[in-house]
């Protein structure tokens, strides 16, 4: 069951906020704010036909139903109001162990929020359960990748004690981008 909190600021009504794993009824809404925040955030890089192929892939909801199904990844949601306002995908056995010399590493693959609500302080609750998750897991690292022109997640991710530890490649169609990976060592 998820944790529900109720918050005001000054001038606004009181919100329901929940923090839960997502289910299979969850993967429309995933699959719409995973395309949402990466079109805000990269759209403007690629071409019209490689980023429409990639985010019919990594987006469809039938490709999230079957992560949420099952066990490579984990999904965890959190909702404003019954609005999805961001959600951080995790996967226990990270892709870039290669890359360190940690034994146990967990990968951060996706950490978004609707880009309407950036700032208010979602994705840091959402890393904040990543971390908390890690330990749970003994997890002796986190890795995650991020596009090297994008200097806010950089920064985000370094507030947390992230730090660079190689360049790797992240394909969008026939687009290279330059990306670094990033781990917090616990």
């Amino acid at each position: 069951m998820g944790r529900l909190n109720n918050r005001t600021t000054k001038g606004q009504k009181r919100a329901r906020v929940e923090h839960r794993r997502a289910t299979i009824a969850d993967s429309d809404a995933l699959a719409r704010l995973g395309r949402t925040s990466f079109v805000a955030a990269f759209g403007h890089v690629y071409d019209p036909a490689d980023l429409n192929r990639f985010l019919d892939s990594a987006y469809a909801p039938e490709t999230i139903a079957q992560e949420i199904a099952g066990t490579e990844f984990d999904h965890r949601l959190m909702i404003e109001n019954d609005a999805l306002t961001g959600y951080v995908k995790i996967q226990p056995a990270s892709p870039y162990a290669e890359y360190s010399d940690a034994a146990r590493p967990l990968c951060l693959n996706q950490l978004y929020t609707d880009p309407a609500m950036t700032g208010r302080g979602i994705g840091a609750q959402l890393m904040d359960w990543v971390i908390e998750t890690a330990g749970e897991r003994q997890a002796d690292a986190i890795q995650l990748s991020v596009w090297s022109e994008n200097f806010g997640a950089q920064r985000f991710y370094q507030r947390y004690g992230f730090a660079k530890i190689a360049d790797i490649d992240f394909w969008v169609g026939n687009h290279r981008d330059d990306e670094f990976l990033y781990e917090l060592k616990l």
